[in-house]
């Protein structure tokens, strides 16, 4: 485990499920990142450990920033994929959490580095957060798919085993080099409205969230999370509705749903320049506060 940086090394963890969620292809509009860290707040997590990010990581697309310490000293804060562990007494376990940018080199080596470290850490499950764009209306209750690659974890936890067939991201390579280990594994990904991907989704997060309590046995209080989740919904209707071109499609992909009928082809779509222009007025709207 050579690219582990440790702080300090964890003992004595109960059970632990490792929960993983990286940024950029698998995480629009930071729903899965933003769960992990939510329940690594909600839970008072602590970390112990980084992967190095020298290995692993182009630079160029993943660039490090400075931050100015005392207002003198220029300090450069290079990509990381950080660990937590979270000790939850009540529950029937604890938790292992990671979250940091999806890498761009050697793959295989990075999910090799992380099922050693489970191993190590006596975890019994991986649990992978993800988030998707699809053709689905933010009016309706956030859709989560939930996956798992071991037979007995699908029948137990009531998850279904994949199908799919092409690209995929990190978390489709951790969860084979999860199987290839014999180590349990399960994903859950969020639905998340492609027309409002510009912006952090705090509905999708704390949908994730409560899917993901079901499968560890973990409770986390969600309140400030559900009271976000209300504004952006408030905020995303006025968004809309400034615009009839939007609010028209809104309501096409509302009958879809309701109706079940077949995606809406990209000539339903409004423009390209439409869209944009109403992501930008939306992010103004919520002004600099939300953009934690």
């Amino acid at each position: 485990m050579a690219p582990i940086v440790w702080d300090r090394r964890p003992d004595g963890l109960r059970a632990p499920a490792l929960v993983c969620a990286f940024k950029g292809w698998n995480d629009a509009a930071d729903a899965a990142s933003a769960a992990v860290t939510f329940v690594g707040t909600g839970l008072g997590a602590s970390r112990f450990a980084a992967i190095e990010s020298e290995e692993f990581f182009d630079f160029q697309n993943t660039r490090p920033t400075i931050r100015l310490v005392d207002g003198r000293h220029r300090e450069i804060l290079w990509p990381e994929v950080e660990l937590y562990e979270a000790r939850v007494p009540r529950a029937p376990r604890d938790l292992v959490l990671l979250v940091g940018h999806e890498p761009s080199y050697r793959w295989r080596a990075f999910t090799s580095t992380i099922v050693e470290l489970a191993e190590a850490l006596g975890v019994q499950m991986v649990v992978t957060l993800g988030a998707l764009l699809a053709d689905v209306v933010h009016t309706r209750p956030t859709s989560i798919t939930g996956l798992a690659s071991d037979e007995s974890l699908v029948e137990r936890l009531d998850l279904r085993s994949t199908r799919y067939e092409g690209p995929t991201g990190i978390t489709g390579v951790l969860h084979a080099a999860c199987a290839e280990a014999g180590m349990p594994s399960a994903s859950l990904w969020a639905a998340v409205p492609h027309y409002i991907a510009a912006t952090p989704n705090p509905k999708a997060a704390l949908a994730l969230v409560r899917r993901l309590e079901g499968l560890v046995g973990v409770s986390v209080d969600a309140s400030e999370l559900e009271s976000a989740s209300a504004d952006y919904e408030r905020q995303v209707n006025l968004a809309v509705q400034s615009d009839p071109e939007v609010q028209a499609f809104v309501e096409r992909l509302e009958a879809a749903a309701e109706d079940q009928e077949p995606d809406l082809s990209p000539r339903d779509m409004p423009s390209g320049d439409t869209l944009a222009r109403e992501f930008q007025r939306f992010l103004r709207q919520r002004g600099p506060e939300s953009s934690d």
